[in-house]
C-alpha cells in the first residue's frame, strides 16, 4: 500500500495552519491549536462497501473574530486515517467462482470553514459548524481468487496503487471544556462526504462519493498561554 504523500498541496496545507497561527498573534486573537485522535465509520453503500471503521488523527487551529464578540471563528486543520482492508466479493455466472476485491485506502484531509459558539474564558464551550475540504485518498486494489483449504494457493493480483485528490465538506458539532484559559479538552461528532473518489471493480471501475461518521477527542493549547509564555521567558532572558 502506497501512502499519501507529502506533496506540494499538503505544505500547502501546513503552510495555511502556521499563517493562521502568526495573525491570531498579531490579532491578538485568543484562539487555540490542538492534536485530536479520530474514530472514523463508514457510511452508506459507497463507503461502506470499500472500507471499515478506522483510527487516525490531527491537528486543529481554531482562530475567533473579536470584532464579531469571538462567536465566530475560523476553523482549519489538517487530519490523516490510515483505512483498514475491506472485501467486496463476487461471483463468475458460468463458474460460481468466487473473486474478492480487496480494498486498502489512507485518508487525509484539509478543512478550513467558520465555526459558531462562544470562544471566551468561559469553562463550557459548545461549538457547531461546517467546513470544505480537498481530501487526499491513497488507494490499494487487488484482486483474489481465495482457497478455503491453503491460503498459501490463492491467486492475488495487484490491479492498481494511486494515489488521488477529491473534494468534500463536513458538518460537525461539539465542545470544548476551557481550564485556566490554557489548555482545553475538545470532543465532538462529524459527518463527512467526498465526492468523486474512482475505485476499481473488476475489470471496469466507478466513481463513488463516500460518507463517513467521526467522533474525535483531543487537548488544544491557547494562544494567550502561548503568548505570555513566550512573553514570560523573553522576560527572564532580559533580566539575566
Amino acid at each position: 500500500m502506497r501512502r499519501i504523500p507529502v506533496t506540494f498541496l499538503s505544505r500547502v496545507c501546513l503552510a495555511a495552519i502556521a499563517a493562521a497561527l502568526l495573525w491570531a498573534g498579531v490579532a491578538g486573537a485568543d484562539g487555540k491549536v490542538g492534536l485530536y485522535g479520530i474514530r472514523m465509520v463508514p457510511t452508506g453503500q459507497d463507503a461502506e462497501e470499500f472500507s471499515r471503521a478506522s483510527w487516525g488523527g490531527g491537528i486543529d487551529c481554531v482562530v475567533p473574530a473579536p470584532f464579531l464578540g469571538n462567536l465566530v471563528a475560523a476553523n482549519l486543520g489538517i487530519e490523516f486515517v490510515s483505512m483498514l482492508t475491506e472485501k467486496t466479493t463476487t461471483y463468475d455466472q458460468q463458474t460460481l467462482l468466487r473473486v474478492e476485491q480487496q480494498t486498502s485506502q489512507e485518508y487525509g484531509r484539509f478543512y478550513l470553514g467558520p465555526e459558531f459558539g462562544p470562544h471566551g474564558p468561559g469553562f463550557f464551550r459548545p461549538h457547531a459548524g461546517a467546513n470544505l475540504a480537498v481530501v487526499f485518498y491513497g488507494i490499494s486494489t487487488d484482486v483474489v481468487v481465495p482457497d478455503d483449504y491453503n491460503r498459501q494457493q490463492e491467486i492475488r493480483q495487484n490491479l492498481r496503487d494511486e494515489n488521488r485528490v477529491a473534494m468534500g465538506y463536513d458538518l460537525n458539532a461539539g465542545a470544548d471544556f476551557n481550564f485556566w484559559n490554557k489548555m482545553s479538552f475538545d470532543t465532538g461528532v462529524r459527518f463527512l462526504k467526498s465526492f468523486n473518489v474512482p475505485q476499481q471493480l473488476g475489470a471496469g471501475s466507478v466513481t463513488i462519493s463516500p460518507g463517513y461518521f467521526q467522533v474525535y477527542a483531543g487537548l488544544g493549547v491557547s494562544f494567550g498561554w502561548i503568548r505570555r509564555a513566550g512573553e514570560s521567558r523573553e522576560g527572564e532572558s532580559a533580566r539575566d
